[in-house]
């Protein structure tokens, strides 16, 4: 999973992306000082793992990664190529779903590239941008459907449906707030459309905003009512905070978040939201060899899930053989679990569910 993470310039991105990824990248007081986007890879946190890696003992233990890319900061007229826009549209065109960071904090230290702190202009400038650009290929996809229609009469329903999305856009509305059907939705896949891809929106507050009460952060709550008309998520986080805890071991990590009354950072509440919001799980295996976590899109079946560690394994499938974490940490071992028949044969109409724990059996 690949997310980019974009913002106007200055509202905390590369910090928060520092903080989440470790990766050093650099920081500072005025516009572009991302040009090429930074890459960070992180491990997704599951602490299934490593009860599994007890149980086990295994020569190594693999989480899911996720890819974060610190993405260049925007201006207005980025979709004509002002500023750093033509590389900012062809870097999000790459990532499965964005991070945009917002600034929900005042602090005259650090300039804004608008004067004043708005997030709903600042969401707006960017949003505008992306939508200008999928106008523009939309335009495009419109004349080829209308000219193939003149042969092809079965073609009207696309035609319309696409220019039910244009009119959105027209309107200032990214394509994912357009409702659709299951075969509309396959229709626009094909389009590729920035302002479809699913969007989290990182909050970014004060530290004394974020560990007091929330609800009172006015921005906040105008970012809050934005996402539930776009159907995108939205996450409050401080930057800052991050980026002080993100030096620290586990346990220093766990006692201060405790201190301030946080059961999880914010790196694991922006991946929780990110697997929320792309519809993902995890199916676990575990043998002595490795302890692994596999990421698939639920509703996955099992042959297909079995082609994510191999090929061989998707064509050859014969079955599952599965039980659910929970089953296996109640009965201690993989042993008494079948005594118990808690492990179970699927065959290949089978749904997997997050922590199947799975062993497939394949002959090609």
């Amino acid at each position: 999973m690949k997310l980019g993470i974009v913002g106007l310039p200055n509202v905390g991105k590369s910090t928060l992306f520092n903080a989440i990824t470790n990766a050093g990248a650099q920081s500072a007081n005025y516009p572009f000082c991302t040009i090429d986007p930074n890459v960070g890879v992180v491990s997704v946190p599951d602490e299934r793992l490593d009860k599994l890696a007890e149980m086990y003992h295994p020569e190594k233990v693999t989480h899911a990664v996720i890819e974060f890319v610190d993405i260049a900061g925007l201006v207005k007229g980025a979709s004509k190529g002002e500023g750093l826009g033509n590389k900012f549209l062809a870097n999000i065109r790459e990532v499965d779903a964005i991070v945009h960071v917002v600034r929900c904090f005042e602090d005259d230290d650090i300039i804004h590239v608008e004067g004043s702190i708005d997030p709903l202009r600042d969401i707006e400038t960017i949003n505008l941008e992306l939508i200008f650009s999928d106008m523009e290929m939309l335009e495009r996809r419109i004349d080829k459907t209308a000219k193939m229609l003149k042969g092809d009469k079965s073609l009207e329903p696309e035609l319309a449906f696409l220019k039910r999305v244009y009119a959105a856009l027209e309107e200032g509305l990214p394509a994912r707030s357009v409702e659709c059907t299951p075969e509309e939705e396959t229709i626009l896949a094909t389009v590729a459309l920035l302002t479809k891809k699913p969007v989290i929106y990182a909050a970014n507050m004060s530290e004394t905003d974020f560990t007091g009460d929330i609800e009172k952060n006015v921005h906040y709550q105008k970012v809050k009512e934005l996402a539930v008309k776009e159907n995108a998520e939205v996450l409050p986080i401080c930057a800052q905070l991050e980026a002080d805890i993100a030096g620290m071991d586990e346990e220093e990590k766990a006692l201060f978040l405790s201190e301030l009354h946080l059961d999880h950072s914010g790196l694991d509440r922006l991946i929780q939201a990110s697997y929320r919001l792309l519809g993902l799980i995890s199916y676990l295996t575990a043998g002595a060899p490795e302890v692994r976590a596999w990421t698939i899109t639920r509703g996955t079946r099992a042959p297909q899930a079995a082609g994510k560690i191999h090929s061989d394994f998707e064509r050859g499938f014969i079955r599952a053989e599965v039980v659910s974490y929970d089953d296996l940490m109640a009965c201690g071992s993989m042993t008494a679990a079948k005594e118990k028949g808690l492990v179970r044969s699927e065959g290949k109409e089978y749904v997997m569910k997050d922590g199947d724990i799975v062993l497939f059996r394949f002959n090609v």
